[in-house]
């Protein structure tokens, strides 16, 4: 790779100091992004210093970093090898990739990204701070005052007035609706779940004894919508006491629910005497510069929310937090000791770091998602022009309907070609969904550009496969 080149994908700084290692940090993002190709030769220390306009000694200790990051591997002869640190056991847990990833595969079976650049030194400013909480005990069931303080704030900007004592903090967002789902039914009753709705909630609500009650979304030409009306009949037909929602870039359609229609929302949940549990783990990531609506649970008071710097900012960064009504904190609280004793007080300083940061970070995810999303509309209409692909507002992911019932057929033939895939039954409460796929667009910019091949291909195959459906009957008329 030449030095323009690199220069080109990187950027011409400023570089805050030290330079060498906010250099060292924009190539490793760029290394770990897909932008710069594991196994390219880098240019010399010389040829990179020219072309940013910075000194010799500046490149070079940049390299020596990467090299002792382990994204460099500098061989006699050959120069500077782009490689990926090693990491013992892997980068994916074999709990969510159970067959294990191929050498070259894509794995579109989970929506997250690489960590953004900033999230190290966000951690790095978070070890400065930890040394006052060490003479303590190290537990904050309810989250430290910080980070509390700064959630609450970001809810009341948002429409929907909150104190600290009404957050507490989790190990994720699902790991807040399994407390909320428990808090609500105490060991039975009915959840209101949509159809399609995120595969693990389906499975944690399950998991908590509930009876799982689905309200299809409504489909038309420009995609997912919900029907008021529709779900306060399912509410009231289904006995059910609370409700599992995603109205925010809902989870896997991107659907967004409009603020007119969240007051709506919440009079049927009040008249059905249902208690929502308010996923918004993806209200941060509008792509079109929507307008953020106004909280459902501006709404509906006496609702439970839950959100996540998981995917927002990072995997990795188990932080999650609920909104808890002060009349349903006590029962919350007591279901979340019986799990755990409180998030990992590091994360925590993270998190708040984060948060209290302005939104630099945040608007570089939306940019970037946004143009791998519309690159990967492209594709798909251009390759699979029998598919129907509605352009999300916000989210991680497409939600794209199939000519033909092949879900299961289309994750099996994708293996082959380096793909793995979630089906559209997975995403179904009360089974279904088989002529339906998601396809995130958060894998790596270099991964992008062969997902939609990869795809074609493996849809060749299967409409080679026999047809899983019994063949129709003719009528015999006597």
């Amino acid at each position: 790779m030449s030095a323009r080149r690199l220069a080109a994908i990187i950027g011409t700084g400023p570089w805050p100091a030290p330079a060498y290692d906010s250099l060292a940090g924009t190539i490793a993002h760029a290394i770990t992004d897909g932008r710069v190709p594991v196994g390219v030769r880098l240019p010399s220390e010389r040829e990179l210093a020219a072309a940013l306009g910075l000194s010799r000694t500046t490149s070079t200790r940049a390299y020596a970093q990467l090299r002792e990051l382990g994204y460099v591997r500098t061989r006699r002869g050959s120069g500077s090898l782009v490689e990926l640190p090693q990491v013992p056991g892997g980068r994916i847990d074999h709990l969510l990739s159970p067959t294990g990833p191929a050498a070259d595969g894509i794995d579109l079976t989970c929506t997250a990204t690489v960590a953004p650049i900033g999230l190290l030194d966000a951690y790095e400013r978070a070890l400065t701070q930890l040394h006052a909480y060490l003479p303590g005990t190290g537990y904050y069931p309810s989250g430290i005052p910080q980070l509390r303080e700064l959630i609450a704030d970001r809810y009341t900007r948002r429409g929907l007035p909150t104190r600290p004592d009404d957050i507490l903090i989790t190990s994720g967002a699902l790991g807040g609706a399994a407390i909320g789902i428990r808090a609500l039914l105490n060991g039975s009753g009915g959840v209101l779940v949509e159809s399609p709705s995120y595969p693990n909630a389906i499975a944690t609500i399950a998991a908590a004894g509930a009876r799982i009650v689905p309200y299809p979304l409504e489909i038309t030409e420009a995609g997912h919508h919900w029907d008021v009306a529709a779900m306060g009949q399912t509410m009231r037909e289904g006995r059910v006491r609370a409700a599992y929602l995603i109205p925010d870039f809902h989870n896997p359609t991107g659907a967004l629910m409009p603020t007119e229609q969240r007051a709506e929302l919440a009079e049927e949940l009040t008249r059905s005497s249902v208690v929502p549990v308010i996923d918004e783990s993806l209200v941060d990531l509008g792509l079109d510069g929507t307008a953020p609506q106004t909280p459902l649970g501006a709404f509906a008071p006496d609702a439970i929310s839950v959100g996540s710097m998981s995917k927002v900012f990072w995997g990795g960064l188990r932080i999650g937090w609920m909104r808890v009504p002060a009349s349903r904190m006590d029962d919350a609280a007591a279901v979340r000791l019986t799990l755990d004793l409180g998030a990992p007080v590091l994360e925590q300083l993270v998190a708040a770091e984060l948060l209290g940061a302005d939104d630099a970070i945040l608007t570089q995810m939306r940019a970037r998602l946004a143009v791998a999303r519309d690159r990967l509309v492209d594709d798909l209409r251009a390759l699979l022009p029998s598919w129907h692909v509605v352009v999300p507002s916000g989210g991680m992911a497409l939600w794209v309907r199939l000519p033909e019932e092949r879900s299961g057929a289309l994750v099996s033939t994708a293996l082959a070609h380096g793909l793995t895939l979630a089906s559209g039954p997975n995403f179904a409460p009360a089974g279904g969904l088989d002529r339906w796929i998601r396809v995130p667009f958060t894998v790596a910019e270099a991964e992008l550009a062969d997902v939609a091949p990869r795809l074609a291909a493996a849809w060749e195959d299967a409409q080679a496969m026999p047809d899983p459906r019994p063949a129709d009957r003719a009528r015999i008329v006597a």
